[in-house]
């Protein structure tokens, strides 16, 4: 795919894979409704982020410096990228 923009946000540092959870280390904003692509040497894939947890309080918008979780729809793997999709 072709993407406008894309601006790197996180980085993977662990996967759960029971509720298959991504554990992100945040490089950028991050907020609920915006299209993220996980990148990796096997990952390639995008969500909307429909919900997000800090230590299992949900929040609507994250920045860098935060650790989040983010429920994703396959497996991810430690130091896949993840971008948000601009445009």
């Amino acid at each position: 795919m072709i993407y406008l923009k894309k601006e790197k946000v996180g980085d993977v540092f662990t996967f759960f894979v029971k509720p298959s959870v991504a554990a992100i280390d945040v490089l950028g904003k991050i907020n609920v409704g915006d299209k993220l692509l996980f990148q990796g040497t096997t990952t390639n894939f995008e969500l909307v982020v429909k919900s997000m947890q800090i230590e299992g309080e949900s929040v609507e918008s994250v920045k860098k410096g935060q650790q989040v979780g983010i429920k994703v729809p396959e497996r991810v793997r430690q130091n896949d990228e993840v971008f948000k999709i601009v445009g």
